[in-house]
């Protein structure tokens, strides 16, 4: 039995995710003893995927446009055509969207949130994060198949260069949903991606004062993002939106400025190896959550911490 791994493609190309997927459908696979093979769908060279741990990749041309439920329906057909007992994703918005109705076409139990390799591949048990990522749980898999979604940067790249083969697949799948309307964010680093995240919240006191976060985050290739309120009256877009209710990331570095340090902020950025908070109010809940903090006022912190960096890079 096969590990199959479904790997993103964003535009015809992959990202770090995408790697992540295949690495930690390697790690699964040297844990059974088998094989791992790669599902891209869409218009992509597969080729690189055996580079982080793809013995095949099965490229399914077409199909541009994600459609969830027949993706889901592609998925496993090709699944159940390679003989796989265990399927691998990536927690991406797409991903999230899709797992829910593969594991019912596919017919398996489905974890989520996976933040370790398995423990054990005999019953399936995996770690997730728990209770807004205040905790962990280990989940285990006694059903005969099972799909694993892995947070984003959470893991990191595990997989190993193996010799691979690419083969294409005239897979279609059916759907009884159709995608009217695609919106897609063009120029900025996807949030989940991101190594670096510049956050802002109410305390820039107006949209027009987010150039200087933008200014900090073009300096650093860093992400952007906002807490919920600054989404919801339309400061910033709710693509940004980060926190329980938003995306959840786990950068190597979160700077957050003028936000509060919400319990719901706070369970979307727990993941980050390094927190960084800058805040006028010393008693901010996100203090207590910071690895470092600034007390002041981020239109004097923010201009001279840009300044501080741009000085570095120069004579490095």
């Amino acid at each position: 039995m096969s590990v199959l791994v479904y790997v993103e493609n964003w535009g015809g190309s992959f990202k770090k995710s995408s790697f992540e997927a295949v690495g930690y459908a390697a790690e699964v696979a040297k844990a059974k003893g088998t094989e791992v093979v790669a599902v891209c769908i869409g218009n992509v060279n597969g080729d690189e995927l055996a580079q982080h741990g793809a013995s095949k990749t099965v490229v399914v041309a077409g199909n541009e446009t994600f459609n969830a439920a027949q993706y889901a329906s592609i998925i496993s057909e090709v699944a159940n055509g390679v003989g796989a007992d265990v399927i691998v994703m990536s927690g991406t918005n797409n991903g999230k969207n899709l797992a829910p109705g593969l594991s019912i076409k596919f017919e398996a139990a489905l974890i989520t949130n996976a933040v370790a390799v398995p423990s054990s591949v005999d019953p399936l048990t995996v770690r997730r994060s728990a209770f807004s990522t205040k905790g962990f749980v280990d989940y285990k898999a006694n059903s005969g198949k099972a799909i694993i979604s892995i947070i984003p940067n959470a893991i990191g790249l595990l997989g190993e260069a193996v010799s691979g083969v690419v083969e294409t697949s005239s897979a279609s799948g059916t759907s009884d949903m159709e995608v009217s309307n695609v919106e897609t964010a063009s120029g900025k680093i996807p949030l989940p991606e991101a190594e670096l995240v510049i956050s802002a919240g109410r305390g820039l006191k107006g949209p027009e004062n987010w150039t200087m976060v933008e200014e900090l985050a073009e300096l650093l290739g860093a992400g952007t993002a906002c807490s919920k309120p600054v989404s919801d009256i339309g400061w910033r877009p709710h693509s940004e939106h980060v926190g329980q209710t938003g995306i959840q990331i786990n950068p190597n570095l979160y700077i957050a400025i003028g936000i509060s340090g919400a319990i719901q902020h706070l369970a979307g950025v727990n993941g980050s190896k390094t927190i960084v908070v800058i805040n006028i109010d010393p008693e901010a809940p996100f203090f207590k959550a910071a690895d470092y903090g600034i007390v002041g006022d981020a239109f004097e912190v923010v201009p001279k911490l840009t300044e501080a960096i741009r000085a570095f890079k120069a004579n490095s």
